[in-house]
């Protein structure tokens, strides 16, 4: 997630917020602030609506992230590599630098979400008992948290990946068949499944008037979308895994003088070559890449100005990779870092560029071939 903001780091984790999570962490305040605790106990001065509403949401999300750090610790304690956590609009995610290896590892990983959201709903829940007598506010407040963390324990636990009871379905018959492609196949139809009749009660909740039917929608097609993306990878990852990057990568590449100026990259090599990603090289020393993304963030009277080596993203910025690393590490390395392709270096010199086009087209052949 590009637009995310890093906030810390807990166990050695990376912690992220995304741009979106603030539209839902307002949501949350607003409902609570202005509906639900104004309907579930009186106080003179709203104003602490407000507050108790930020308080809870925020302990809302500090209860999504603790979900996810229960699948971290599993994950670094079996040996894996936690690169971030991540919070969106629709909850968390903990990101993995590599697919786990044995069935064994992604079962008790897939079942520590669940397992720590019922724990964190039941302390609530009787923090919410020992609250009655003291602080009717504090107790409505806590009741609220133990709902929120059991239905989140609940509703991971449903058999459609990429959901932790998708995983733990993934690993059950990936154990019993032996074959991790066709248990992801089968477990991402049981997601895709689930997804679609979420869409389906969500359209018919919002028919009927209530708006709250939207965002059952939206859930169902992000679970969808993960679900087809899961399975895709998988296939990816299998289709390359008999390659390295010295046989994915493209060896024709352009690469451009870093004082060329923009105004000629536009003319001579984006519009004429109808590419939108060059590397960017002086006597075969690897610099940087440009882009059109980068041409369009200064105004075009400017162009003439500048030089590729004012507006291109430099080396030390730019995740690359080495001719005899795996298909699967090709892979990763596109996914987990978010970019859309990656220089193959030899010495320091570019030799290659692989891009996710690259991938797709070797995907389609195979596929095509029945391989």
């Amino acid at each position: 997630m590009k637009n995310a903001w890093r906030v810390g780091r807990i166990a050695g984790i990376e912690i992220k917020i995304d741009s979106s999570w603030l539209v839902i962490f307002l949501l949350f305040t607003f409902s609570l602030a202005a509906f639900y605790f104004p309907h579930a106990f009186p106080v003179s001065n709203h104003s602490y609506y407000w507050l108790l509403g930020l308080v809870t949401s925020l302990l809302v999300f500090a209860s999504v992230l603790f979900h996810e750090l229960a699948h971290s610790v599993v994950a670094q304690r079996q040996g894996e590599k936690v690169e971030d956590i991540t919070l969106f609009i629709l909850g968390g995610v903990a990101r993995i630098s590599e697919e786990l290896k044995e069935p064994k590892k992604e079962f008790y990983l897939a079942l520590a979400g669940p397992a720590s959201s019922f724990v964190l709903g039941g302390l609530f829940l009787l923090l919410s008992f020992g609250l009655r007598n003291v602080s009717h506010p504090l107790q409505v407040a806590s009741a609220y948290l133990a709902y929120i963390n059991l239905v989140l324990g609940a509703f991971n636990l449903l058999p459609g990946f990429p959901m932790d009871g998708g995983r733990v379905l993934r690993a059950i018959l990936w154990r019993t068949t032996g074959d991790l492609k066709k248990a992801t196949r089968i477990a991402s139809g049981v997601g895709q499944g689930i997804a679609f009749f979420l869409i389906f009660v969500g359209l018919i909740q919002f028919f009927r008037g209530n708006l709250g039917g939207l965002w059952m929608v939206l859930i169902g097609w992000f679970l969808h979308s993960a679900s087809v993306q899961g399975y895709s990878q998988v296939l990816l990852k299998s289709a390359l895994q008999d390659f390295k990057a010295a046989d994915l990568m493209d060896r024709n590449f352009i690469s451009v003088s870093p004082e060329l100026p923009v105004e000629r990259l536009v003319h001579d090599y984006i519009l004429k070559q109808r590419e939108r990603v060059f590397l960017v090289t002086d006597q075969d020393a690897f610099l940087g890449l440009v882009c059109l993304e980068d041409v369009k963030k200064f105004p075009r009277a400017r162009w003439p100005e500048l030089r590729v080596s004012d507006i291109m993203t430099p080396v030390e910025k730019i995740i690359s990779i080495r001719p005899e690393a795996t298909g699967e590490e090709v892979l990763n390395s596109l996914v987990n870092n978010e970019v859309n392709q990656l220089p193959v270096l030899e010495n320091g010199r570019v030799i290659g560029i692989i891009t996710r086009t690259d991938l797709l087209r070797i995907l389609q052949l195979r596929t095509d071939l029945g391989l």
